[in-house]
This record gives structure tokens, C-alpha cells and sequence, in this order.
């Protein structure tokens, strides 16, 4: 093959679902096709239909018919002449060298008439073909000949799906896998779903709810997973399910579930057995136990690692391992006036003794920051006590604080900064990912790895929105090599998911590079964590709901100051918790990364920063900047018609519009929060200040009544209006004053479950456009019924033109819970975000 990169425009695509995700297999253009040298027949080194050689070699015939037009036989035995080869090293005989694999390694090579595909295992085989189809799909005919092995032996994703069908924090339909307490006969999503997580190197799947239903435990459901598991082991991706700790007493009929007593120890061990009879190569066992009202060992006065090892010892035989959750911590007792509670202890405070007590077979899976997959958070110090026990970071795909995938963000950059981080674990190099999560560290190679949280549903795109597909693709990545570069992957998926055109390429690059640094900026910014509401969705604004409560995710606001002091010397103790290069690095304000500033100390509003600004203004300057930049991405976007299927662009368009005014919710809820819990105006007259927006409370109201909100700050002026009742046609109406001008004419509103209210907008009399509050059935965000910071959003008429005396109207009609409210019409000169 010769070596070329190209890169060429494609012609307009037929509209596409997403179903595929990156494995399209699209046809390249014919200019680029025509420099192709693929070998005539493909060599398949197993026959046996289930084996993932064999689908390695159908995947191959079919990668290279839809990208190339070439449709190449399938042969089990090798011959004359050239071929791709695709087996495993005690298959392969006869060919290049291998250089030494480890489990689920391959090697590659493309050079002369022969493509050699080589794994150390079937899995290993199976990856390689992905690689190989992974270049041609870019135009990418680079002659190669490289091994690669992974840099953990676990790299699974956890789905939290409940048994009767619905996701807890899923965002993209019902599941996949379960629907009334039974699993689903029908296995081809499920096939599917295991196609894309082997193509990224994914091994094991858990697929119900770490809070788990302990009917998944029935007859009916054991025959029902090794259905599943059937359907899933021919791309090389184990079955894995979470237990209920309590099972043999709520389940199996028995007084107890103590770990320790005889009874349980063999009800589980019968269990386990029965399981392994219907799924023998079951990966293991997925436990949450004493956590957020879980039981667990602690309810009989047993540690955690007794927990652990009951199941441990249970799978042992079977070649099984446990994933132990760290996710360990009091919500009921905590207490904010306590200066030195914090729940950021918990997980330390829990497994450190236990170190030397787990089975080894057990795997404490870590979540990534020690509160809750929060927008920044510090890399939990767990990582760095756990020396004699295997450990495996728990990410998230799934975007639970983050936007819910309605919400543009990009991962990888904020996952980067956990796995690059060095713990400095007794003075020497312990970088999470390449040292500590590789094993290498303390010596666990083998039994370390990732775990991430994807919940992809029913929705074809997987995730609920195409963009959100570039982090499940990217896990992937990184769970082989935490070294990738996040640039680098994004780029390969885009081409792999949207096509070769520089110009796509460019424009989602920088819209998703952008992102996270957006949302940090107009959620929470500082280290102060992702301002939402915690005792709710976990979607919209509500900062302060992350006080005054037991759940610990605290910012301790007050008047004069914000954030938590968690210094040994004054506070909480938490910095203490690292290894002493990094705790001296977190206890003294100057070292503290500015970043994380509000989670290490607690320092008046007015404290100074190093760029000059006080922390208050740049709260201020952060959440208008974050909604600016958020604001930017439906015109970027809007750059690519033509260039992207008509659905997939308009899909991807409504999103961004979307969030654009989500963004500006956002903005507008936080800092008119802190102007007034603080009462220090900004310097730049922003905050309370929206002289293009005229307050649907200021109108002139016919079946509106004006109400309060809660929390107060969704509401542009603390008020808003809704219909007197939920069945009478109403309409609010104003007589602009703004000069004649081409502007932007937005409104701002609250869309609610369980109604669809209709809207009109009048220009004038002449209807402008009109509308449904139907974002339930287009958004896959948690449901609220409340007016508040998750239903709030906006619709935005662009280039309307406006002569001052106009007069704006909008009638609606309430529909269901939903009373048409409404909060503001805005006004927009080109430019103005507000």
C-alpha cells in the first residue's frame, strides 16, 4: 500500500439516524477509492460463528464493501496470493514476526501484498480489524506494521438501567436490555450496542442498576442474561450484573444477608453458581453497598471488605471478579455547621484500613473526583491509598451534572485532568492513569482498569444526541491509552462519524474543545462545583440547593465568603488526604491551583485572584463569557449545511439552539444568585440589567396572573406570569420602544411535563412564528414539572425587523400542568447575547 493521508469532500449523505455511530462505513469518494490497494480475499482464523475471529472477518467484508465498493469473499483457511489475515497468534503461522502481545494486544501490518491482523487473543483480533477499517474508513492507506497492547486489563462500561425499562440519569430512552422486570427477548440492539464497545477495545459490560432490583436473580432473568450474553460474545465483550447486598433476605426468603453468616455465604455461592450455568464467562459482580441507602456489611457491624470477599470467594472459582463501588459516604448526618464535616472524606476515611483486607479478585472501583462527577473536581486521593488493592477509575459518559447530552460537552479534556495528574505517592512518579490504573504502580497489572457509566438507550443515536457519541468513542480510546490526545480522537471520530470534509472537521473539533470550558464557566466555575440542583434532576440551576442540607455538597456561601476550607491547618482536613508533595500543594492558597480555589479554601467574595479580579467578579465575567461562547455554537454549526445529512444537521441544530438559551438560564441564575447573597454589584452593570428584554410581568395581561418562582433567580425578574387556569386561552402584549432595526426577537419560557402548551408570537398582528412546549419529546433531560431552572428555556426568531411603537403579542393556550408561563421577550441587536 502506498502511504497516503487523504482528505476530501464528500458529497451530500443520505439522512442518517446515528444507529451506526462511527462504524458507517461510509463510501469514500471516488478519487480516493481509486488509491486504495486492498488485497482480494479476506482469511478469517476461526469458522465457529460465535467466535470473534469470525466476526472480525464478516466485519472486514463489510467495512471494506461500504467504504471502498469492494466486496471481498470470507475464507477460514489460509492460501496463495494476497489477503487480509485476520487470527491470533496460535493461529498465525507463516507470516511477519510478531513482537510480544499482552492479553487483548494485537499487531498490524499493512505492508506488502498481504494485511496481517494478528491478537493475542480473539478479542485482540477482533480490535485489530476495527483499527484497520478504522484507517481505511478516513482514507487513511498508510503503509504500517506496529503492535499495541492496552494499558489496563479492565475496560468495561456500567449501565444503569432499572429492571423495568427506564435508565436512572439515562437521557436517551428506555433500555436496551430490560422492560417489566424481565429481560427482553429481542437481542438486536444489545448486538448492536457490544458491535460499537468492541470497536472502541471495550471488554465487559454491568447492564442493570449498581442500584439493583434483586429480580434480575429469577430463573426467568438468568436464562434471559445468557441470551444476552449470547448475543454479545461473538464481539469479545463479557456480561456483568450488579447485586443487590440484601438479595438473599429480600429475594431468597432468609432472616439475614450478613456476609459472615453461613447461610448467606452459601445461598450466594448457589446463586453464583447458577448464574455461571447460564453465562459460564460471566465477568463478575457490580456492588454499591452501604451508600445512598443501599444496604451493605455495615448494617451487621462488618467492614466493607467482608462485604467484598463474601462475593469474592463466590466467583473465585469461575474466574469471576468483583467491582467493590468506593461511592461509600453519610448522607443523613452530616452537618454544614460543623466545620469539619465533609463528605469529600468519605471514600478515604472508609477503604484506607481496609487496604490489605481484600481478596484479589476484588477491584475498588473509584469514582473519578471524591463528590459526584462534578464539572472540575480534584482527583480523589483514593487512588493513592489503595497499594495492596486493585482499583479501577469510574467515569462518566452519561452527563449527569454536565448538560444531560442536551448541553454540548466534550469529556475527554476534563477526564485528562484526572488521568494525568501525579500523586506523588511516597515521592516518586505515580501518574493516575499511566502508572496507578495501569497496575504498574503497586504492581496490580492485570486487574486494574475503567469503568464508565454510558446509559446509552433506545434513542438511535445511542446517547440522545449525535455530538455526545465523541465521549463514548474517546473512553474507549483512553481506557487502551490514557496518553491519547484528546484533539487527535475527536478528529479520528469525526471523520469516522460525519465524513472526510476539512471544514466539519474544523468547526466540531473547535465547538467541542470549546465546550467544557464553556459549561464550567456558566455552571460552576473556581473549583465550586456544577451549580445545580443536587437534591433534584442534577440538570438545571439551583445553587442553593447545595446547602443546608445532609448530602455534602456544600459551598458554605454566606454574606462575606464562599467555598470550603478543607485545609489541614483550619478546615476539614481533606488536603491532608494526598500524598505530601500534592497536600502541601492544596494547603497553602498561593500553590492551589486557581481553579480548584473554591474547593481547597474558603475566602471572602472581594479575595483577589492572579489576573487582577475579585472572586465575585469572576463569577460574573466567567457565566457571561461560558453563555457567550455557548451562544456561538448554533452559528458555527449552522456552517456545515449541506455538509452534514439534513438530519443529522437539523437534529444537531435544535440542540445547540438549545442550549444556547439553557446557557443564558444559566448565567442569569447564578450571578443575579450571588449578586444577591453577596450584594457586590458587577463592575460591569450586567448582572439585573437586561435593557433589550421587556418582563412578561411589565406587559399588558389578559388570562395571566404575575407569581413568584422557586428557586427566585430562574425568573429574569424574580417574576413571571402564568394563566389564571390550565384550560383558558391567554396572551400578554407590549409596545416596543427600541429603534427601527433588523434584531433578534427571542422569548423566554418554562417547558414542563405533562402538558404541551401552544404558543403564537405576533408582530403587529402578523403571526412571527408559533410554537408547542414540547421539549419532552426532543430533549432526553430529566422531566420536571416544576417552573424552574430545568424547564426554563427560550425560542429564538432571528432577523425580524422592528420599528419603535411596534406592538408584540403572544397568545397561548395552556395545555395539562403546563400554564403557558412565560418570563420575557428580548430584543436582540446582532451581537447581543442576552
Amino acid at each position: 500500500m502506498r502511504g497516503l493521508w487523504f482528505l476530501a469532500t464528500l458529497g451530500l449523505a443520505a439522512a442518517e439516524d446515528g444507529l451506526n455511530g462511527w462504524l458507517r462505513y461510509a463510501r469514500l469518494p471516488c478519487d480516493v477509492v481509486k488509491q486504495a490497494n486492498i488485497p482480494s480475499t479476506i482469511v478469517a482464523l476461526n469458522s465457529t460463528e460465535a467466535s470473534p475471529v469470525y466476526t472480525a472477518g464478516q466485519e472486514l467484508q463489510k467495512g471494506i464493501r461500504g467504504i471502498l465498493g469492494k466486496k471481498l469473499e470470507v475464507a477460514h483457511e489460509t492460501s496463495e496470493g494476497p489477503s487480509v489475515v485476520v487470527g491470533t497468534i496460535a493461529t498465525h503461522s507463516g507470516f511477519s514476526i510478531v513482537p510480544e502481545l499482552e492479553e487483548d494486544g494485537f499487531w498490524l501490518s499493512t505492508k506488502g501484498d498481504t494485511v496481517e491482523i494478528i491478537g493475542q487473543n480473539e478479542r485482540g483480533a477482533l480490535y485489530g480489524a476495527f483499527e484497520y477499517l478504522s484507517m481505511l474508513a478516513q482514507g487513511n492507506f498508510t503503509e504500517v506494521a506496529y503492535a499495541t497492547n492496552p494499558s489496563a486489563a479492565i475496560r468495561w462500561v456500567n449501565q444503569w438501567d432499572n429492571m423495568d425499562g427506564t435508565i436512572e440519569r439515562g437521557y436517551a430512552g428506555l433500555s436496551i436490555f430490560f422492560k417489566n422486570n424481565a429481560t427482553l427477548s429481542n437481542t438486536t440492539r444489545i448486538a448492536q450496542y457490544a458491535r460499537l464497545l468492541a470497536s472502541i477495545r471495550v471488554n465487559g459490560i454491568v447492564i442493570n442498576n449498581v442500584n439493583a432490583n434483586p429480580i434480575i436473580l429469577s430463573d426467568e432473568n438468568m436464562a434471559g442474561l445468557g441470551k444476552i450474553a449470547d448475543a454479545m460474545r461473538p464481539w469479545g465483550v463479557k456480561l456483568g450484573i450488579s447485586l443487590n447486598f440484601a438479595s438473599p433476605q429480600t429475594f431468597g426468603g432468609l432472616s439475614s444477608f450478613d456476609p459472615l453468616d453461613e447461610t448467606v455465604i452459601a445461598w450466594w455461592n448457589s446463586t453464583t453458581d447458577k448464574l455461571y450455568s447460564h453465562v459460564p464467562d460471566l465477568a463478575g459482580f457490580l456492588i454499591k453497598a452501604n451508600s445512598e441507602g443501599q444496604p451493605g456489611p455495615i448494617t451487621y457491624n462488618r467492614t466493607l471488605s467482608d462485604g467484598a470477599n463474601m462475593f469474592a470467594k463466590a466467583v473465585k472459582p469461575h474466574g469471576g471478579i468483583i467491582m467493590f463501588r468506593a461511592f461509600v459516604y453519610d448522607y443523613q448526618t452530616l452537618n454544614e455547621s460543623n466545620w469539619k464535616d465533609d463528605r469529600a472524606n468519605a471514600a478515604v476515611d472508609f477503604f484506607r484500613d481496609l487496604d490489605d483486607k481484600f481478596d484479589d479478585n476484588v477491584v475498588v472501583q473509584v469514582k473519578y473526583g471524591p463528590i459526584d462527577f462534578q464539572v472540575r473536581e480534584p482527583t480523589s486521593p483514593l487512588f493513592a491509598h489503595l497499594k495492596q488493592t486493585a482499583s479501577a477509575i469510574e467515569l462518566q459518559v452519561a452527563q449527569e451534572y454536565l448538560g444531560q447530552q442536551c448541553h454540548l460537552v466534550y469529556l475527554p479534556p476534563l477526564w485528562k485532568t484526572v488521568l494525568d495528574f501525579d500523586m506523588r505517592v511516597d515521592g516518586e512518579k505515580s501518574v493516575v492513569g499511566t502508572d496507578i490504573l495501569s497496575g504498574k504502580r503497586f504492581n496490580k497489572k492485570g486487574l486494574t482498569g475503567y469503568a464508565a457509566v454510558v446509559n446509552v438507550g433506545q434513542n438511535t443515536t445511542w446517547l440522545g444526541t449525535h455530538l455526545a457519541m465523541s465521549n463514548l468513542y474517546a473512553y474507549g480510546r483512553l481506557a487502551w491509552d490514557p496518553t491519547d490526545n484528546e484533539v487527535t480522537m475527536l478528529e479520528d471520530w469525526t471523520r469516522l462519524t460525519f465524513g472526510l470534509d476539512d471544514t466539519v472537521r474544523e468547526i466540531i473539533t473547535k465547538m467541542s474543545m470549546q465546550s467544557w470550558p464553556a459549561y464550567e464557566n456558566y455552571t460552576g466555575n473556581l473549583g465550586i462545583q456544577t451549580l445545580t440542583d443536587i437534591t433534584g434532576p442534577h440538570y438545571g440551576p439551583n445553587p442553593q440547593s447545595m446547602d443546608n442540607n445532609p448530602w455534602g455538597q456544600w459551598t458554605r456561601a454566606d454574606a462575606d465568603s464562599i467555598g470550603m476550607d478543607r485545609t489541614v491547618s483550619n478546615g476539614t482536613g481533606y488536603a491532608g488526604q494526598y500524598p505530601a508533595e500534592v497536600a502541601a500543594l492544596y494547603e497553602d492558597i498561593e500553590t492551589t491551583p486557581e481553579e480548584l480555589l473554591l474547593w481547597f479554601h474558603h475566602v471572602p467574595y472581594t479575595h483577589v485572584l492572579k489576573n487582577g479580579k475579585t472572586v465575585i467578579q469572576h463569577f460574573y465575567d466567567a457565566h457571561y463569557a461560558g453563555a457567550e461562547t455557548a451562544a456561538s455554537f448554533p452559528q458555527q454549526w449552522a456552517q456545515l449545511q449541506g455538509l452534514v445529512d439534513q438530519q443529522r444537521f437539523e437534529e444537531t441544530a435544535f440542540r445547540l439552539t438549545y442550549q444556547a438559551g439553557h446557557a443564558i438560564v444559566w448565567r442569569d441564575s447564578i450571578a443575579q444568585f450571588y449578586h444577591n447573597v453577596s450584594g457586590i454589584a458587577d463592575a460591569r452593570g450586567r448582572v439585573g440589567h437586561h435593557p433589550w428584554r421587556v418582563e412578561a410581568e411589565d406587559m399588558a395581561l389578559d388570562g395571566y396572573r404575575v407569581t413568584g418562582v422557586t428557586p427566585f433567580e430562574v425568573a429574569s425578574g424574580l417574576r413571571i406570569v402564568q394563566t389564571v387556569d390550565n384550560s383558558t386561552a391567554a396572551s400578554v402584549s407590549t409596545t416596543l420602544s427600541f429603534a427601527a432595526g433588523t434584531y433578534d426577537l427571542a422569548v423566554a419560557y418554562y417547558d414542563l411535563y405533562e402538558g404541551k402548551a401552544s404558543y403564537e408570537l405576533f408582530l403587529n398582528d402578523k403571526s412571527v412564528g408559533s410554537w408547542v412546549g414540547d421539549n419532552e419529546n426532543k430533549l432526553g433531560y430529566t422531566l420536571t414539572r416544576g417552573i424552574d431552572g430545568h424547564s426554563a428555556t427560550r425560542i429564538t426568531f432571528k432577523g425580524v425587523a422592528i420599528a419603535e411603537g411596534d406592538v408584540v403579542r403572544i397568545e397561548t393556550q395552556p395545555n395539562g400542568r403546563e400554564t403557558a408561563p412565560l418570563d420575557y421577550i428580548a430584543v436582540l441587536p446582532a451581537g447581543v447575547v442576552d
